[in-house]
């Protein structure tokens, strides 16, 4: 007759013990001597291997059960011994006995997390291959103050959770299991038991890497080899001054942008190869990554992640993102990332409900939940979410060398009532996430002392005071916040017939009451492009001619204006169709000249836009623009003055389709003046109306406030930039 189990023992035979060393392993047994024991559900046969002595002593299974025992002297087994066992198929194992190792996780780095100030949590959490004092293995580790019991699954243990139950660290709620002689390279998972009783069986959330989807498990990942070349970017990134700088990012979702042959995803490396002349031909200097956070669902372009320390698997490993980053630096071209803290998906999977309570998110579906989403919200009131967040912001930046971020989705923080009608107000009884404030100043603060030159992007959408000012003046810190008024605005006055604009002129002025509030940015992303809202050249009016003569003369102003610049793939061209993330680019058009035309264009206006440093140098404050006639609406006409203390650029764009001769414009210098860009150019298939290579003598004749005037022809629907002549 079998002895029946003790209860600790039937604990962990039912998988819910909390603490499984205190059973298993090398225990004095109360008599002088030592007891070894383990519970390997898949054993037919167990030994030990005394490795200093290499004894071998054979271990009884209690009757009943997959627990072995031996008991001996203690001289007989050191702490470094092995387990010699046959598995129930009949093949024979040799390792170390995971439960006779100590705890690895510092109490200094469990302090720090805990206090809400730890950067680099994926050092000490989630799974490292590494060596104890007797040998490699991999240590696991993971964050779930609430659950009863948790294991790590995986393809090394047949997924079953009896087998490597983990222990918790006191007073932190990070559980712990070092496994000798395991290779990297394995895929596993965390299995919690909650104290319901129910099982979740979850992603690791510092995980290097994923498999690919729809698959879901974490992969054992060792350190990496990667040798990096761009120490010089670095170092000069450092002492980089990117307020006076050209910077103009092309935005582009990796999935959609170019593809192989057969439909399938350009790998990292293959993508930079083809991104780096494309990029260089058209003169951008940075691209910006919609998310490649590991996700598990393709349409949702990567803003619901999963993964907030591993590069999606659909376009290679994190070598091959390396590679990416570092190939990009070697030709002078940074990389930027949308990154999310704002929200994280549902996913059983995933972070939802981590240990069966809301852990990383909010309990109140008040504070927890984004209805237009149906997401969670992260709780940046809590010290282990702010250090998982910081980590991962941290992680991108240092681990990949990348030259910033731009956060998503910063208006959802900021206010507890976005999009919602049920909240729950502050302490204050606002509407203000005074939590999620403090997290992004810290954020903010952190990034500007530890990663110099690094930027730090806003997608804010509403009028919060200050978000591009420094934390110690109130701020919060960013370097620049997208212009979404700027960019509503002109979309809004261009999408007019021409012959209404003069109606509607506020809106192309209007951004320059507030254009030095911010440092900001101009964006014509992929948010314009999506859900119905057609593509950018489907928004112009007009004949087909006429729309690419629209967005040409919108662009030029989009250079021209105050604000660093962002264009999403695709608007460099006019894509005809709005974006379909399923689909790559529509680049069979550039075989046409009006689309050719405009990628021309662009790149023109970037080449100027770096070379002439009226146009960047002076880009959030009133000393680099000035209007010479903002008040000429019945004529649709803007024009104005770019400067950088030493010299000057004249702009002026006609918006509608009527040529307009004999056009006096007031200007600051007794000078010549040369045309150096037309948008209605024959290069850009335009209609070739315009000034030509022709100097054009000022006059001392006084206008719009100007001491001196010139005589230009505007073209329709079109602009043109001059500079005063440097002989004369």
């Amino acid at each position: 007759m079998n002895q029946p189990l003790s209860e600790p023992m039937q604990r962990l035979v039912e998988a819910r013990h909390h603490d499984p060393f205190e059973l298993l392993g090398r225990h004095p047994d109360g008599k002088g001597g030592v007891l070894v024991r383990v519970y390997m559900p898949y054993a037919e046969q167990v030994r030990i291997l005394e490795r200093g002595t290499q004894q071998v002593l054979n271990m009884q299974r209690i009757d009943g059960s997959d627990f072995f025992e031996w008991q001996g002297q203690l001289e007989q087994v050191a702490d470094d011994y092995r387990l010699m066992w046959k598995d129930k198929w009949g093949y024979e194992h040799l390792n170390r006995d995971p439960y006779a190792q100590l705890p690895m996780v510092s109490d200094f780095d469990l302090y720090l997390f805990n206090q809400g100030n730890h950067t680099q949590i994926q050092n000490f959490l989630g799974s490292h291959v590494m060596q104890d004092a007797h040998g490699a293995g991999v240590r696991f580790s993971v964050w779930a103050p609430n659950a009863e019991r948790v294991s790590v699954v995986g393809d090394f243990n047949h997924w079953d959770g009896r087998c490597h139950p983990m222990r918790v660290l006191p007073n932190s709620g990070v559980w712990e299991l070092f496994i000798p002689d395991l290779e990297p390279g394995g895929y596993y998972k965390f299995e919690v038991r909650d104290r319901l009783g129910v099982i979740h069986l979850k992603t690791d959330p510092m995980a290097r890497q994923n498999q690919l989807r729809p698959e879901t498990a974490s992969v054992i990942t060792p350190p990496s080899s990667f040798e990096w070349t761009d120490a010089a970017w670095l170092e000069r990134r450092k002492d980089w001054d990117w307020q006076s700088a050209p910077i103009s990012i092309y935005e582009m979702h990796p999935g959609s942008w170019q593809r192989g042959c057969e439909g399938e995803f350009l790998n990292y490396r293959e993508m930079a190869h083809q991104l780096v002349p494309y990029l260089q031909e058209l003169g951008f200097t940075h691209v910006e990554l919609m998310p490649i956070t590991e996700h598990p669902f393709d349409l949702s372009w990567g803003y619901q992640a999963t993964g907030y320390f591993a590069p999606t698997r659909r376009f290679g490993r994190p070598d091959d993102f390396r590679y990416f980053v570092d190939y990009l630096h070697s030709h002078h071209i940074g990389v930027l990332l949308d990154w999310v803290p704002a929200h994280f998906p549902k996913d059983a999977h995933g972070l939802a409900r981590f240990d069966g309570t809301p852990l990383y998110e909010h309990a109140d579906p008040r504070l927890g939940e984004h209805l237009d989403w149906n997401t969670y919200i992260f709780n940046f009131g809590r010290n282990e979410v702010k250090s998982f967040l910081i980590s991962s912001a941290m992680f991108w930046l240092n681990e990949f060398h990348l030259d910033g971020l731009r956060v998503d989705a910063v208006a959802s923080m900021l206010y507890l009532d976005y999009s919602r009608e049920e909240w729950i107000p502050n302490i204050y009884g606002g509407r203000e996430n005074i939590e999620a404030v403090e997290f992004m100043r810290h954020l903010n603060s952190l990034v500007g002392r530890e990663c110099p030159g690094a930027l730090m992007i806003a997608e804010e959408s509403t009028s919060w005071p200050s978000v591009t000012r420094p934390p110690e003046n109130g701020g919060l810190g960013f370097h620049m916040k997208w212009n979404m008024g700027w960019m509503n605005d002109s979309l809004s006055y261009i999408a007019e017939d021409p012959i209404h604009r003069k109606y509607h002129h506020d809106k192309l002025t209007f951004s320059l009451y507030y254009a030095f509030s911010e440092n900001f940015l101009l964006p014509f992303s992929h948010d314009e492009v999506v859900h119905g809202k057609g593509s950018m050249i489907g928004k112009m009016p007009g004949d087909e001619w006429q729309r690419f003569a629209n967005l040409r003369a919108l662009y030029l102003y989009q250079f021209t204006h105050p604000g660093k610049k962002l264009l999403f793939m695709g608007t460099e061209f006019g894509q005809g169709n709005e974006w379909n993330s399923t689909t790559v680019m529509e680049w069979s058009l550039l075989q046409y000249p009006l689309h050719s035309g405009m990628k021309q264009l662009v790149a023109d206006l970037n080449h100027l836009y770096a070379r002439l440093p009226a146009l960047h140098k002076v880009d959030f404050s009133w000393q680099g623009f000035q209007w010479l006639d903002a008040n000429d609406g019945e004529q649709s006409i803007a024009a104005y003055l770019r400067l950088d203390g030493e010299t000057h650029v004249v702009v002026v764009i006609n918006f509608t389709p009527v040529v307009r001769r004999n056009y006096r414009l007031g200007v600051p210098a007794l000078s010549g003046y040369r045309e150096v860009l037309n948008s209605d150019s024959s290069y850009y298939a335009g209609s070739n109306v315009g000034n030509g290579q022709a100097l054009i003598m000022a006059e001392e004749k006084p206008w719009h406030e100007q001491s001196y005037s010139i005589e230009l022809t505007l073209p329709p629907l079109g602009g043109v930039v001059l500079m005063p002549d440097q002989a004369e």
